[in-house]
């Protein structure tokens, strides 16, 4: 049997970040540049929380809210499951199953160095599927 991979398989190396002070306006047009749902947010070289895609649009949801005067810090989730690059996928899969978590961070010695997102499971599922079970 083979052993299961670790999330350093496939994760998203060097992800895009922002900076917490940053609006909602900028963080809507990186995720839209790059197409990624999910920043690391940042405040110096600290990792302080993610932003996501819906949360985002949460916040602008609200009558009023304007993108260009809310910060990223505004609409981030702090609590920010983060993971080593030597964890087990499915040790992954539950804690973002726990979580209900759309995205995990990886960090290595404090640094972020990876993102691994249900988009990147979906990938991780079929491949397995495909490379270790016959038809």
């Amino acid at each position: 049997m083979k052993s299961i991979p670790t999330i350093q398989k496939y994760m998203s190396t060097s992800p895009h970040t922002i900076g917490a002070e940053q609006s909602l306006h900028k963080a809507h047009e990186v995720m839209h540049e790059h197409a990624i749902r999910h920043l690391p947010v940042m405040h110096g070289n600290q990792l302080v929380g993610v932003v996501s895609d819906r949360d985002i649009q949460l916040i602008l949801a609200i009558e009023g809210a304007d993108s260009h005067k809310i910060t990223v810090e505004d609409a981030m989730t702090q609590d920010v499951l983060t993971v080593e690059p030597d964890a087990s996928l499915d040790e992954v899969a539950e804690l973002m199953v726990e979580r209900k978590a759309g995205s995990v961070i990886v960090t290595q010695n404090r640094h972020v160095v990876g993102i691994f997102t249900t988009v990147d499971g979906m990938r991780a599922l079929s491949e397995l599927l495909q490379t270790r079970l016959k038809r």
